[in-house]
């Protein structure tokens, strides 16, 4: 299959110290994101804010790197920007210091949709060198990428607990350093990007879907691809925007403990990530979706009902099914539609952030109306839209070992 951004590296040829690089970037990116929900105790208190003002705030926040993915992704594959990235850590550096002094709830939002900027530059661009630089290895390199970003996410309720909630608010403003580190590490891949010849939009007359598929298996493929993106991530939500306060409720967790049990969660969904993606390089992509989706059903189902220490264990086998299925999804769907790196690459990782953030609205409401215990009864039913997975047609195969 021809890469038509640029020729795809020799078959082992993986340029590991790039990928380092941008796995590194993706954690620090996403750390500083995941500070957002993770200080959501603070801010609900600080500003008497309701589930649905929690909800709407996550809404802003991914509702904007969403719209904007998909865009940035198929701007870029016409026009490359190699220093993108730094500018896209840039505003995110914006938004973490508006939040940390913010006076009132609208500026919260603002400082929301700037780190939504930040995300929706970030993540197709680092998908995309991600890719070029994996040396033929797609899975392999899709999960190194993305592990670094579940780090990161996992990363952001621990540092909330020992750093933001003794501290307050205005500390966010410290992880501003960490938003530098990540320009100056952004721009030196930048100017890999460039250099190598790697810049160069998509050539005229590119192949844009598998050449073995019609057009119509293609859209029916990523529309199933869609729906089990649906699945996972409003199954996440729920996980990533009120775990927390289902802890503190039905256990009567005190916070910083409440916030340990999803650091477990987090750090579960970043084991899961480096799992995904090789595992789909050798056995092949579709079986890792079918497993890691429709196979956390019993988990799922059993999880409003049991008790603490269940709750933690089963909650962590569940974010290490589910996160496996990611990097299969985006590796998958862009072995559908070879010429669209960039633009695919934005439309799911927007999709995530999108689904989540109206899954994240839609179930803050719910909890004010029927409390959070019945939210996790309502979401274990999602893995069942796994089973559409059948009509995923096979292709790719086994890739290079």
């Amino acid at each position: 299959m021809s890469e038509t951004i640029l020729s795809r590296p020799k078959a082992g040829a993986t340029a590991f110290s790039i990928l380092a690089a941008v796995s590194l970037c993706h954690l620090l990116n996403d750390l500083i994101q995941s500070l957002l929900p993770a200080i959501y105790p603070i801010l609900k208190d600080e500003f008497t804010l309701s589930f649905a003002q929690v909800g709407l705030l996550t809404l802003t926040y991914q509702i904007t790197a969403s719209l904007l993915q998909p865009l940035v992704g198929l701007f870029t594959d016409r026009r490359p920007m190699a220093y993108s990235l730094a500018i896209g850590m840039g505003a995110s550096l914006v938004g973490l210091v508006i939040l940390a002094f913010a006076p009132n709830y609208p500026a919260l939002v603002a400082g929301g949709m700037l780190l939504g900027l930040g995300s929706s530059i970030f993540h197709p661009e680092a998908s995309r060198i991600a890719r070029l630089a994996s040396g033929g290895a797609h899975g392999l390199a899709q999960s190194l990428f993305q592990v670094g970003g579940n780090f990161g996410s996992a990363l952001g309720p621990l540092l909330a607990a020992f750093v933001i909630l003794p501290h307050g608010q205005a500390s966010l403003a410290w992880f501003a350093l960490v938003a530098l580190g990540g320009i100056a590490i952004l721009t030196g891949l930048g100017r890999w990007y460039q250099s190598n010849g790697h810049a160069r939009p998509v050539k005229r007359g590119a192949p844009v879907r598998h050449a073995d598929l019609t057009a119509g298996q293609v859209w029916q493929a990523m529309a199933v691809l869609v729906a089990l993106i649906v699945s996972k991530y409003v199954y996440l939500a729920s996980i990533t925007s009120y775990y927390t306060f289902y802890l503190m409720e039905r256990f009567q967790l005190p916070t910083e403990t409440a916030q340990l049990c999803l650091f477990v969660f987090l750090a579960a969904v970043a084991t899961g990530t480096v799992i995904g993606g090789p595992v789909g390089d050798r056995i092949g992509r579709k079986t890792v979706i079918w497993v890691s989706i429709l196979g956390i059903l019993p988990f799922t189902l059993a999880l409003p009902y049991v008790g603490l220490t269940a709750t933690v264990a089963l909650s962590a086998i569940i974010g290490l099914a589910l996160a496996s299925a990611f990097p299969a999804i985006v590796v998958y769907a862009q072995e559908l539609m070879p010429g669209r790196v960039g633009t695919v690459s934005g439309l799911f990782f927007g999709l995530a952030f999108g689904v989540a953030g109206i899954g994240a609205a839609g179930l803050g409401l719910l909890a004010d109306r029927t409390g959070i215990d019945f939210v996790y009864t309502v979401c274990s039913f999602l893995p069942l839209l796994g089973l559409l997975t059948v009509f995923l047609p096979n292709v790719g195969g086994r890739a290079r070992r």
